[in-house]
């Protein structure tokens, strides 16, 4: 009667420990299914959101006008002796006939405004409906929230700009008659993808000013604003900063060196001009540098393009500048949302 009690101590023992630890493993594989609900869900609300039509018929009409613009110079003699040996189809992302900016010059201008108007309100709208307490009552981890957002507003725009992106290049297609070569092919795609990367800081940027001000419309004012610094008032600022820190007529080549080195760092510092330098290159081949160059350095350099290797490795510090900015953003976000009181009434 001992062993058989004993046994039958021993297997209530061994059930209730598997039932507690399949327990436990359930919980993330509910809490990794309600995520991406929630991914899911707001997916949904941005595309079929006006604000999101709006958005993209306005920078659909933008890069139209582009292409139309970059054929119209591709047609011109002048347009033509300047295109690339072997690298024409790049130059529809480029090129401009003075009339409309390129499509580059569209998606730099105009990729910050889609970051910011989809993320200005991701998380006070959710508090001033009284909707976020509810989500947090529920059973699933406080940060899946923050997450959320970010995915599923990130993954919208990476498909509106791969969208766009292909849709530019069917229209090349169907206007130049003959298809890019697998390396053009491949500098778009990175290209893109590096939009992608700077619509994305600005939509992070944007985010962390949902969750630090409580109204929308603060949160939107300090976005565009921020965006309207970078696009017209720093080249302003860097223009005094060049006078004044400008080296006499007399100085020598290291004084002239340093000041151009201080003036591209100071640029950097500029989100639009890491995404440019990296357009630049990617999209322009025969762009062997992006720092001041001396005559050394410069006389017997074959003017040949770069191999795509080459260039991913030129833009490689602009992109991992472009995505440290963008986690330094998510990151601060994160710190002040997990750090918020949520009440009942907020």
């Amino acid at each position: 009667m001992d062993i058989k009690a004993l046994r039958t101590k021993l297997s209530g023992t061994i059930t209730s420990a598997f039932q507690t630890y399949a327990k436990k493993e359930e919980k993330p594989a509910s809490s990794s299914s309600a995520f991406w609900i929630m991914v899911q869900k707001e997916f949904g609300d941005h595309i079929r959101s006006w604000r999101f039509a709006i958005l993209m018929g306005i920078i659909l009409l933008a890069c139209i006008g582009s292409v139309y613009s970059a054929v119209t110079a591709l047609r011109s003699g002048s347009a033509a002796e300047q295109a690339e040996e072997g690298f024409r189809f790049l130059q529809v992302f480029t090129l401009s006939d003075g009339t409309l900016p390129s499509f580059i010059s569209f998606v730099t201008f105009l990729g910050p405004l889609m970051g910011i108007a989809l993320g200005f309100d991701a998380i006070n709208t959710e508090r001033s409906k009284g909707t976020l307490s509810r989500l947090v009552s529920q059973p699933i981890y406080r940060d899946d929230i923050l997450k959320a957002k970010f995915v599923s507003t990130l993954l919208v725009i990476a498909v509106a700009i791969l969208a766009l992106g292909l849709l530019v290049m069917g229209l090349s297609l169907i206007v130049i008659g003959y298809p890019p070569t697998a390396e053009e092919v491949w500098r778009v795609l990175l290209f893109l993808l590096t939009a992608i990367v700077y619509v994305g800081f600005w939509l992070n940027l944007s985010i962390l000013f949902s969750v630090r001000f409580r109204q929308a419309t603060t949160s939107a004012l300090a976005g565009i604003s921020l965006w309207i610094f970078f696009s017209v008032f720093y080249s302003m600022i860097l223009n005094l900063i060049a006078k004044g820190a400008a080296p006499s007529s007399t100085a020598g080549t290291e004084e002239v060196m340093d000041y151009q080195r201080l003036m591209m760092m100071l640029n950097r510092l500029s989100p639009s001009e890491l995404f440019n330098e990296a357009n630049m290159t990617l999209l322009m081949p025969s762009v062997r540098s992006l720092g001041p160059l001396t005559m050394e350095q410069v006389v017997g350099a074959l003017p040949s393009p770069l191999p795509l290797g080459q260039s991913l490795l030129l833009v490689w510090p602009q992109l991992t500048g472009m995505i440290a900015a963008t986690m330094i953003c998510f990151g601060l976000s994160y710190l002040l949302f997990m750090r918020q009181e949520i009440r009942s009434r907020s």
